[in-house]
């Protein structure tokens, strides 16, 4: 199905001129004007065209089936049926879509299943975004706009690179360079993949330029959803703490904490108070840095009816594994398991009541049995559970148990939701990133308690932040735990504070514990009524789970090699 669908290498660079470009000519060969698209003369003599241009490479191209519904791709998997979350160790998509064969490790060039688009479409941007910037340079404009519609670009562009380095490795790096079809194409430079920390040392090089060039609010209205200084610093802090991690091994930790303190340093973000769950539902908080923003105008996908339980009319989608309900702490912020498994019994971890009394960021992620959702609790019980595979609808039951209840606003309707809802934003960057960065990149750089020269704070104390907010109200991280203690506390605080965010999948890369985290069965539960008695029993929800080292990177897809005459390396092992 790629091969059909996928730009070759050479092609996705080219596509917005050239696509352009073609029509033009049609105008020349044949004297036609096409009436379906703008050429290239306008958009290089109009600000306004310009501008619109410049503000669609937010988006991205559909490159494969099930990627969003009604707008096109934004920065990531939000929003789209199958979450990034289940390619990991969060959840599974109950209905495949081309997930199972990462979970399972038969992930291959020839088949990339749903991560098979990153490298197509982000050098498609990027070309987009270089010619944007050439046109720009050229144009009559105020200095000023000029000057923030660069700052843009240059996010844009980026992110992209972020993207492709953190799902790749080495990258092809191609400057301000808009490439055509005249132009040799067989020039190695254009396959040469450049070393990550060259790779990363130009995308935070373009960040603190884009961040000088950025304003720091947007304000409301259709600004609202365009970078900011923030942005930029946000998405600085991100690839600079990647970079300082062990399977990049190209930065250091201190340059990533002080990355973070640029951020911190702004005093325009806090932690939102207004409880977990309604943060993700909520337009206008002092959390969010950067989201993606709907109106009923820009559907995406539904996200009520997509992943809701098959009780309430719901498709079941993203479900969360037992494997992250595991992880998550008891209220007094004891884990409830032993690390081989037992039942930590001081914890006070209940086995007949599994659910009782643990990090209110579960009740506001995962529906699970007996919980209240909407105008009842939900059944995942057999027999007769309304929300097992005894209940209506049953081919969309959850194989693991659970359903996901992060992101979900409960005043949309999950039964014909169409045009009533899916207006919720995609958080791309918020504050809680932000703190936990500095917690990790601080207390690697210089211990837990240490107050680094220019900050307010240590790592103990940022991470400390977030467990505690009104809402969330978890025990603070006392003063005294070592660095490798303290390495498993913001590692915990990432995988909850975080869950279903995308974040999972490349911390358990970057951390290089993915040969462990991804080998462990995708587990669920199986609960059984008899009587008022409820029966807890662990069970393998997807089977042939399996991790090896070779998928610390993605593979280029096979079409990218041969498009370059197989001048383009391939990742080791594929």
């Amino acid at each position: 199905m790629e091969g059909n669908k996928m730009l070759s290498f050479k092609h996705y660079m080219l596509y917005a001129a050239s696509a352009i470009a073609f029509f033009a000519a049609c105008k020349n060969d044949l004297t036609v004007t096409p009436t379906d698209r703008i050429s290239t003369s306008s958009i290089e003599s109009d600000t306004v065209l310009l501008e619109a241009y410049i503000t669609n490479r937010y988006l991205g191209a559909r490159l494969q089936d099930k990627e969003g519904e009604g707008t096109d791709p934004g920065f990531g998997r939000g929003f789209e049926y199958g979450l990034w979350s289940s390619l990991t160790d969060e959840s599974m998509y109950t209905n495949d879509d081309n997930t199972w064969l990462i979970q399972r490790g038969q992930l291959s060039p020839e088949n990339t299943g749903i991560a098979g688009t990153f490298w197509a479409r982000s050098y498609r941007s990027i070309r987009e975004c270089n010619y944007a910037l050439k046109t720009l340079s050229a144009i009559e404009m105020s200095e000023a706009h000029k000057t923030r519609l660069q700052g843009e670009l240059q996010f844009i562009r980026a992110f992209r690179y972020h993207d492709l380095i953190r799902n790749y490795g080495r990258v092809v790096l191609l400057s301000d360079t808009v490439y055509n079809l005249s132009d040799n194409l067989q020039d190695p430079a254009l396959f040469d993949r450049k070393s990550i920390a060259e790779g990363v040392q130009y995308v935070a090089d373009q960040l603190t330029e884009a961040a000088e060039k950025l304003p720091l609010d947007n304000g409301a209205g259709w600004l609202q959803g365009r970078a900011t200084k923030g942005a930029a610093l946000a998405l600085k802090s991100r690839i600079l703490l990647y970079a300082a991690s062990p399977l990049y091994n190209a930065g250091t930790w201190d340059a990533a904490a002080q990355a973070a303190l640029e951020v911190i340093a702004l005093n325009k973000y806090s932690l939102y108070t207004g409880g977990y769950a309604k943060l993700f539902i909520t337009n206008d908080n002092s959390e969010t840095i950067f989201a993606r923003y709907y109106t009923k105008n820009a559907n995406h996908v539904h996200l009520e009816i997509a992943n809701g339980p098959n009780g309430y009319g719901g498709w079941g989608g993203n479900t969360p594994l037992q494997n992250l309900v595991d992880a998550y702490q008891m209220t007094n912020g004891l884990a409830p398991f032993n690390e081989d498994g037992t039942v930590n019994t001081a914890s006070g971890y209940d086995p007949a009541n599994p659910y009782k009394n643990r990090d209110p960021r579960f009740t506001a992620s995962i529906l699970y049995n007996g919980t209240t959702y909407r105008d009842r609790t939900i059944e995942t019980f057999t027999p007769g559970g309304k929300d097992s595979k005894d209940g209506t609808d049953n081919w969309n039951t959850s194989k693991t148990g659970y359903y996901l209840r992060k992101f979900i606003n409960d005043d949309y309707p999950i039964v014909n939701p169409w045009g009533n809802a899916g207006f919720q934003p995609w958080n791309y960057f918020r504050y809680a990133e932000i703190l936990l960065n500095f917690a990790e990149a601080a207390n690697e750089a210089y211990g837990p308690d240490v107050v680094p020269a220019g900050a307010s704070m240590s790592a103990r104390q940022a991470l400390n932040l977030v467990r505690s907010r009104p809402g969330v109200d978890m025990p603070a991280i006392a003063a005294g735990r070592s660095q490798t203690q303290f390495r498993d506390d913001v590692r915990y605080e990432r995988r909850v504070e975080l869950a279903f965010e995308e974040h999972r999948f490349y911390d358990v890369r970057r951390w290089k514990i993915a040969e462990t985290t991804e080998n462990i069965p995708a587990y669920g539960i199986e609960i059984t009524k008899n009587g008022s008695t409820l029966t807890y029993t662990r069970k393998e929800a997807l089977s042939g789970r399996l991790f090896q080292t070779k998928h610390y990177w993605l593979p280029i897809p096979r079409t990218e090699i041969q498009a370059s005459n197989n001048q383009l390396e391939q990742n080791p092992g594929y």
